[in-house]
């Protein structure tokens, strides 16, 4: 409910945005990216891993060139492997997850304490966040 509405606050706030066809480039996704720092990613405790996953940007990464991240304080270096941008399609930014790229990072049970993410927008500008993994756990 809340993402929705956040959606459509930035339609609204952002007409450039609502006439955007496909979010495809760093212009179109850069405000959404902004707003969604906080859900970049999160931590599951799921059969003895923690599990981090990256499923909001990866939605948006047609204006991405890559997704970097560091572990407990190691600098965001990092690359994470990400589905094409399938731009045949009427969504480009579908996430077909049939395609062997996951959705999430697999380590050792409760080994994460920081996530650092740095994202590298298509133009080359890059869009920066630390987490603790008490802000970031799934229950």
């Amino acid at each position: 409910m809340i993402r929705n509405s956040v959606t459509v606050a930035l339609l609204l706030a952002w007409p450039n945005l609502a006439s955007a066809q496909n979010f495809t480039t760093a212009a179109e996704i850069s405000a959404i990216i902004d707003a969604i720092r906080d859900d970049w990613i999160a931590v599951r405790e799921w059969e003895g891993n923690d599990l981090i996953y990256f499923t909001n940007p990866m939605a948006w990464r047609c204006g991405m060139s890559e997704i970097r991240y560091g572990l407990n304080g190691a600098p965001a270096e990092t690359v994470l492997p990400m589905e094409p941008c399938y731009e045949d399609l009427p969504n480009p930014n579908v996430l077909l997850v049939d395609q062997g790229v996951d959705l999430f990072v697999t380590e050792a049970l409760k080994s994460v304490q920081t996530v650092s993410v740095v994202i590298v927008l298509d133009d080359g500008s890059e869009k920066t966040a630390e987490f603790k993994r008490a802000d970031v756990i799934m229950p």
